[in-house]
């Protein structure tokens, strides 16, 4: 693959990042509006059954408590996937960058002379910044990812509701 290939490559990713972030704020924001309709439409139900506790709505009630629960345990679990999928990719780079330095290593001690031993060294470090740079725009995609997946099912508990509960 070529630089320019890469430069592509890499613009394409941070273009769909870009919009992965966009997508995410959106929605997070449209789940914020969402969840200040549910709030005040539970204020009423129970504002309701205080003044007449035949009116009490117990169904509603009782989903306040497991909406919450069942949508942030989905969410945990989306960003506990996330993290063990980063740790293992990161994991794995260490390794593969610890089998590469110690190429470098052998390749400095093996040179016939100082410039041989510099050359192996340059190359080594070009390599390792290319390296670092690719691996922490996957993270970063990775992270994006992770956020957005963790709030897809916060945000639809909370749309389905204002939906739900809309008069």
């Amino acid at each position: 693959m070529t630089q320019f290939d890469k430069a592509l490559k890499t613009g394409r990713r941070l273009n769909r990042d870009g919009a992965r972030a966009t997508r995410t704020a959106l929605s997070g924001g449209e789940m914020l509006q969402a969840a200040g309709d549910v709030i005040n439409a539970r204020l009423e139900i129970m504002a309701a059954g205080l003044a007449d506790p035949r009116k009490i709505d117990l169904t509603e009630m009782s989903l306040m408590s497991t909406e919450k629960v069942e949508a942030l345990s989905a969410s945990a679990s989306a960003m506990a996937k996330t993290f063990g999928d980063i740790g293992g990719r990161l994991g794995s780079g260490v390794m593969t960058e610890a089998g590469l330095a110690s190429k470098a290593v052998s390749a400095m001690a093996a040179a016939g002379t100082p410039a041989a031993a510099m050359q192996a060294q340059y190359s080594y470090a070009v390599g390792w910044w290319s390296r670092a740079a690719s691996q922490m725009l996957t993270l970063n995609s990775e992270l994006l990812k992770g956020q957005a997946e963790a709030l897809r099912p916060i945000h639809a508990t909370a749309v389905a509701n204002a939906k739900r509960l809309k008069k």
